[in-house]
């Protein structure tokens, strides 16, 4: 709408131009002159009047039921010429300026045109997630294959996904094997292996092998579905920068008013109608609020968008104001700094190496259901460690299994067992036994029939990304905060790990909020969890982070939501806040600060100094107040997370 009327007033403001007795006086040229060429400036002035400028006049219309604001100044200013230049044109003494009128009003549409550009540009990540939906599904139905609409799905339903395809709906694998770029929705462009249980999301792209997947979610439930309603809701929630932006542009609007009223008053009483209605209408139109208007919600969408685009998700845009506050980042442990699952730490052996140790117990091992089994057996295959060939194997209820490998019998479980049975337990071995318990470490024992063999340490596996993450936060003034309900050896010998120097063991769920209470006495505080028990205390945080691998709960209850099961997001996100929130200040200081100096000249108060601001070289001057706020917030894109 303001593209084309932009267009059309341009071009009938070429003729008005011409025939302005100031352009000929400027540029030394007479305009043709034939029967009628008098009335060519009215008429083209009331017609690029009601067509370019009615949607200041509507837009003020609707201002004047609530808040007046830009649009009321802008039609004060456009009005006033206008039926000026009219009474002029019709026998009022005076000079019409036309040419101000039509530049004028060219003016602010293209500032308007520029902005709603801005706008749609930025909110652009909104479109391409719906882009990502498929319309279509492959239905499985007693074998057949048939093609039916998403709506027509249902929980339940057997869906084929072809390679190439792009996942049309929420499903767990039932059977097949590929790999699914899900870029668009994690950042990370690495595909991800999917195999029977593993989930595939809506829009993913599924790679090279055909998949049949259960359906788990449809409609509006779809992970897809949920980031777009959240990326919708922030983009469209008000923060506190906005609301005292609004206040500003109120205000700034009583201001330009009264100022501009009392320039009238001034310079009529000096005897100059002309004057005093071109400083009049030239300081309603500097002192307009457009910038104002935009300067806030365009770091929004900008911010809102890279962070969806880095698989942040952003539930309530204060939260972007809050990050620069933040002191303190509390940690869940289990599942946030850690991986949830136990992995071998340390080996402690007795007459052969790590290697041997490591085929003799996956021997073992890899026929139990224990928990702990699975990290030897991931251990050895990490090693790339062959295991054994076993035979005989049994369990031992509450002590561990045994079997027999070369015709010699081994048996792995509780490091008490060997002290049951009267096996040697060396010095060594006893050390090492301390120094794991001691670090809160679970041990696993192999023995023969002789003696105790080896200790394999077990504990939760530390993730790479969490010690990244602490590192990420002290380079922008954060503390890392450690909350578990682990035992104090654990919880210790994690801190110790990640550089943690503040940290709480043997925490019940309830008492999470007790001490996110204490931490936000001494400074902001972001808490980060993914569990149901997290929910309270992610709500009493100042800033409450979601991993997204965790619960609806969790993720209901969160400022921002990770999409990938990374801690490191956490530190991208609060740079990313913080970069929005100085990008927010700064937009206020460039569309309020011109003010200062730009209505006194409006005004005219460096006339007799002999410079003049002409009302359209005044909506140039607002226009670029517009412009460099826009800029500035399209600057937060080069941010480097």
């Amino acid at each position: 709408m303001f593209k084309n009327r932009f267009f059309i007033c341009l071009i009938l403001t070429i003729p008005v131009l011409y025939f302005s007795p100031s352009f000929q006086s400027w540029f030394g040229y007479q305009a043709v002159q034939f029967s009628g060429s008098s009335w060519i400036n009215p008429v083209l002035a009331i017609v690029i009047y009601f067509y370019g400028g009615w949607v200041f006049i509507k837009g003020a219309w609707r201002e004047m039921k609530g808040k007046i604001g830009m649009m009321t100044l802008i039609s004060l200013a456009i009005t006033v010429a206008f039926i000026y230049s009219l009474a002029v044109t019709f026998g009022l003494e005076g000079e019409p300026f036309f040419w101000e009128l039509v530049t004028l009003i060219d003016i602010m549409l293209l500032g308007h045109w520029i902005e709603m550009s801005s706008v749609q540009g930025a909110s652009r990540a909104l479109e391409q997630l719906a882009k990502l939906m498929p319309s279509m599904a492959h239905r499985l139905v007693e074998g057949q294959v048939e093609d039916v609409p998403l709506d027509q799905i249902r929980e339940g339903d057997l869906i084929l996904i072809r390679p190439g395809e792009q996942v049309p709906i929420d499903g767990v694998v039932v059977e097949g094997a590929s790999s699914a770029n899900e870029a668009f929705l994690t950042g990370e462009s690495r595909p991800v292996n999917k195999q029977e249980g593993d989930e595939v999301i809506t829009g993913a792209v599924n790679g090279e092998g055909a998949l049949k997947a259960q359906v788990i979610r449809t409609g509006e439930k779809t992970a897809l579905s949920q980031i777009m309603r959240l990326v919708e809701e922030a983009q469209n929630s008000r923060s506190k920068y906005q609301v005292l932006a609004d206040k500003a542009a109120y205000w700034l609007t009583l201001i330009a008013i009264g100022i501009g009223s009392l320039t009238f008053v001034v310079w009529i009483a000096l005897g100059d109608l002309v004057f005093a209605i071109n400083r009049t209408v030239t300081v309603l139109v500097i002192a307009c609020p457009h910038a104002l208007g935009l300067a806030i919600p365009l770091v929004i969408v900008n911010g809102t968008a890279i962070a969806a685009k880095n698989g942040i998700l952003v539930r309530n845009r204060e939260a972007f104001e809050r990050a620069k506050t933040i002191k303190y980042a509390a940690f869940d442990k289990t599942g946030t700094l850690t991986e949830g699952r136990f992995g071998v730490q340390r080996i402690y052996t007795e007459g052969l190496s790590d290697e041997q140790a490591l085929s003799i117990a996956t021997a073992l091992e890899s026929l139990s259901e224990h928990p702990l089994a699975h990290a030897v057996v991931e251990a050895a295959q990490q090693h790339k460690v062959r295991p054994a060939t076993v035979s005989d194997f049994k369990a031992v209820p509450g002590m561990g299994v045994e079997g027999i490998i070369n015709g010699k019998t081994y048996r792995v479980g509780r490091p008490e067992w060997p002290k049951e049975l009267g096996l040697d337990f060396s010095l060594e071995l006893e050390l090492g036994l301390e120094r794991a318990e001691a670090r809160g470490e679970s041990v696993i024992a192999l023995m023969d029939d002789e003696k105790t063999l080896a200790l394999f340490a077990l504990a939760d596996q530390i993730r790479e990304s969490a010690r990244k993450l602490v590192h990420s936060l002290e380079a922008i003034g954060v503390q890392a905060v450690m909350i578990t309900g682990d035992a104090q050896a654990v919880a210790q010998a994690v801190a110790s790990d990640l550089n943690i120097e503040r940290y709480y063991a043997r925490v019940l769920p309830q008492d999470k909020v007790r001490i996110v209470k204490e931490l936000k006495a001494e400074g902001a505080t972001v808490f980060t969890g993914d569990g149901i028990n997290d929910a309270p205390a992610l709500l009493e945080a100042d800033l409450g982070v979601a991993i997204g691998a965790g619960t609806n709960v969790a993720i209901e209850s969160a400022d921002l939501v990770l999409v990938k099961d990374n801690p490191l997001d956490v530190g991208r996100a609060l740079k990313l806040g913080k970069a929005t929130n100085n990008k927010m200040i700064q937009n206020l200081f460039w569309a309020t600060g011109y003010n200062i100096i730009a209505i006194p000249l409006a005004a005219g108060v460096a006339y007799p100094l002999g410079f003049v601001l002409s009302p359209a070289v005044g909506a140039v001057f607002m226009s670029l107040s517009t412009v460099v706020v826009s800029i500035n917030a399209m600057l937060l894109r080069r941010i480097k997370l």
